[in-house]
Formats: C-alpha cells, sequence, structure tokens
C-alpha cells in the first residue's frame, strides 16, 4: 500500500467513527415526524396507583380518586367526560365497537389539554343511599361528586346472589371535539364497579 492508499484508508475509519460517536448527539436534535396519535384515559386510587380502588362502600362516606387523560393527538384538545352509574343489568359503553352508553349523564367535566400535557383530577366521592330489606335492594338517594351533589333517586341496585352484593358501576366517558364534525364524538371509558353494604 502506498501512502495515499493509507491517508484513504485513515480518513474513512476517522470518519466512520466521527459518525458512531456523533449519531446520540445528531439524535437529539434531529426531529422526527410523530406517527402516533393517541389519548391515554385512566383512573388512579387515592395513593395515585391502580391496587386500592374503592370497592366496598359504605353509605355517606368520602372515597378518593384522581382522573386523568393524556392527550398525544399532535394539537390542542376539548374533552368533555361524562359520569354515569349503572346497575349490572343497564347499558355499558361497548368497547369494542367504540360506543357509548345510552344512560343519561350525571354530570360533566369539560378541559382543554395541550399536546403532550396530562390533565389529571382529585375526585372525591361519597353515595347517599337506603337499603330497602323488604324489596332487597339498595336504593340510592344521591351521589356527591366534589362537593357537588348529584340526584339518584330512581336508581336502584338489586341483591346479586351469585356475587352476594349489591353492584353499581360508576364510570366516566371521553369524548372528544371534532373540529370535522363540529360537535364530540365517544372516545372510551373507565370504570368503577362499586358494592353498596347494607352496615
Amino acid at each position: 500500500m502506498n501512502l495515499q492508499e493509507y491517508k484513504a484508508l485513515f480518513l474513512i475509519v476517522t470518519g466512520i467513527i466521527a459518525l458512531l460517536v456523533a449519531s446520540p448527539a445528531l439524535s437529539r436534535l434531529l426531529i422526527f415526524p410523530r406517527t402516533e396519535f393517541f389519548n391515554e384515559l385512566w383512573i388512579l386510587d387515592s395513593n395515585h396507583t391502580d391496587e386500592d380502588y374503592p370497592f366496598n362502600i359504605t353509605r355517606n362516606h368520602n372515597y378518593s380518586v384522581f382522573l386523568g387523560f393524556g392527550n398525544y393527538l399532535g394539537s390542542c384538545a376539548y374533552y368533555l367526560i361524562e359520569v354515569k352509574f349503572r346497575d349490572q343489568n343497564q347499558s355499558a359503553p361497548d368497547s369494542f365497537n367504540r360506543t357509548p352508553s345510552s344512560l343519561p349523564s350525571l354530570f360533566n367535566i369539560t378541559a382543554f389539554v395541550a399536546d403532550e400535557e396530562i390533565w389529571e383530577q382529585p375526585i372525591t366521592l361519597s353515595f347517599d343511599y337506603r337499603y330497602n330489606e323488604a324489596l332487597l335492594r339498595i336504593e340510592l338517594q344521591s351521589l356527591k361528586l366534589n362537593d357537588v351533589t348529584l340526584n339518584m333517586r330512581g336508581h336502584n341496585l338489586a341483591w346479586d346472589a351469585d356475587r352476594s352484593g349489591f353492584f353499581g358501576n360508576l364510570f366516566f366517558e371521553a369524548w372528544i371535539y371534532k373540529d370535522t364534525t363540529m360537535r364530540f364524538e365517544y372516545h372510551r371509558f373507565v370504570s368503577l364497579w362499586l358494592n353498596m353494604t347494607t352496615y
């Protein structure tokens, strides 16, 4: 090999090493187009975990959870959360077909969330109800949601002999405002199953 060939080989090896060393730094400077656009929706327990959700509910006792969502749609989004309650026989949202429950909303929460931002709100809930021993059912009176009292009269929970309890489902449906249709469109839901205790 002559001197010219050594110079060329030296330059090639030096260039490859320089690219390998610089590639992590370049990846931080280069902006690649985002290919995934999505939303997150969650309920966490009072400790910000998914391990200790309220389940056995006592009348007029406060329970705390955190409701949150993350916006990764590529732009600011306007959200509507519909709070709903159902017994085991009533309409639930359908995750497979992405359709909401036909039940009326008890309460609405709205929020604007910037792209790549998270919105989270503590939720304190308390149920007032009475146990009708003659009819073997729980008759709900009200739901207190963050100091707002919601009328629950007409909501009854029948005894579930298989599971030994009076079960109700509190759920939060997320809707997103679409500029193209100029209306809110259903997105997804999260929920809590609750057993109303008689003591």
